[in-house]
């Protein structure tokens, strides 16, 4: 019943410590399932934890919004707690224009909570703060505090951006303009920038087109128009984020400009509004539900022990091709001409739709 070898059984039936804390839970719940006798100290098998909290944030003076990629993160920490039956509280804390906590949700101010999930990007003081005032078990997913021992969850910024403008490259583009960052962002958004950089570099390509812009989708809209009106000669874009490639792609078509026909467009996350713009978004996939669950994962190891180093999981990244973008077809004429990739739609090696598959499909 709990998928495991007897002997495997026979460790987490004795508590042995070689037996990774998620395939103790199934095996003493199977235990219990079947009426088989259990020690009263394997209950404790989460060390603790029962209730597991996500915290997100929101701008002060803004009403909470659905979040395009953090609720998949959700998705995947709500399945995991189900799998491991942990109950699950969720909240929103606002932060002000210097991204600092203008007030505690409850399930924070009254320790409601035995584990702690905090998902984007918060400044170290905040992630000291909240350690501090909880003292429980705290994993950060797609946040970063390199120097606090705090386990992570984190993308492969580097890789991903490396495969988007390696494609962008392979169709014949070398005037790659950035948007979407900006010296203050996010580490994340940082790390895609300094890569998009360093591969410039190295194939001896032009840094300078890069527009400086917000994370959202009039900033994509505004920097696009910006950096084509100072590099018209620009012939594909990296977005660091869906949500400005798409602003940017209602930018092409308001300025008249064929999205891929005279303009390349790719993106990063790949959100599911990626998939139902038009062009459809060529983009680099994120495993947003598997940082849910392996988030989970890691906070239960941490609660059973303590004491070890602290752990980052890097999760790596796919290119999901679609229609936005095209082969130059010749890249000194002064006139944008571009072929379309005809047909060239998303796709998996096994076919199946890559925002539909969540953590539990992998088990």
């Amino acid at each position: 019943m709990a998928r495991v070898s007897i002997g495997t059984a026979s460790q987490a039936l004795n508590n042995r410590p070689n037996v990774a804390p998620e395939t103790r839970v199934r095996v003493i719940d199977a235990a219990k399932t079947l009426g088989y006798p259990t020690k009263p100290e394997l209950e404790l098998v989460t060390a603790g934890i029962e209730v597991v909290g996500l915290l997100t944030k929101h701008d002060y003076g803004y009403p909470p919004a659905i979040n395009a990629f953090y609720s998949h993160v959700q998705a995947g920490v709500e399945s995991e707690c189900r799998r491991q039956n942990l109950s699950l509280m969720y909240a929103n804390v606002e932060v002000d224009s210097s991204n600092r906590p203008v007030s505690w949700p409850a399930m924070l101010s009254e320790e409601r909570i035995d584990g702690l999930l905090l998902a984007g990007a918060f400044i170290k003081d905040t992630v000291g703060t909240l350690k501090r005032r909880l003292d429980i078990p705290l994993v950060l997913v797609d946040a970063y505090a390199p120097d606090m021992p705090y386990d992570a969850v984190l993308i492969d910024n580097d890789r991903g951006t490396c495969i988007a403008v390696e494609h962008l490259l392979k169709f014949g583009h070398r005037r790659i303009g950035l948007i979407g960052t900006n010296p203050a962002s996010s580490p994340g958004l940082l790390e895609r920038r300094a890569s998009f950089c360093r591969l410039m570099r190295t194939r001896g390509l032009a840094e300078t087109y890069i527009e400086d812009s917000e994370l959202t989708q009039v900033s994509g809209y505004e920097s696009l128009k910006r950096l084509l009106a100072r590099a018209p000669e620009v012939t594909a874009v990296f977005a660091a984020a869906d949500l400005v490639a798409i602003g940017a792609l209602s930018a092409a078509r308001d300025m008249g400009i064929a999205v891929p026909g005279q303009l390349s467009i790719i993106g990063f996350d790949n959100i599911d509004l990626a998939a139902v713009v038009t062009p459809a978004l060529t983009t680099v996939h994120v495993h947003k539900t598997w940082m849910g669950a392996l988030a989970v994962r890691q906070l239960l190891h941490r609660a059973a022990e303590p004491q070890q180093p602290r752990v980052s999981i890097t999760l790596a990244t796919q290119l999901v091709e679609r229609r936005s973008v095209g082969v130059v077809r010749d890249q000194d004429h002064a006139e944008r001409s571009f072929d379309p990739i005809d047909g060239h739609l998303e796709r998996r090696s096994d076919g199946a739709d890559i925002d539909a598959i969540g953590p539990q499909a992998f088990e």
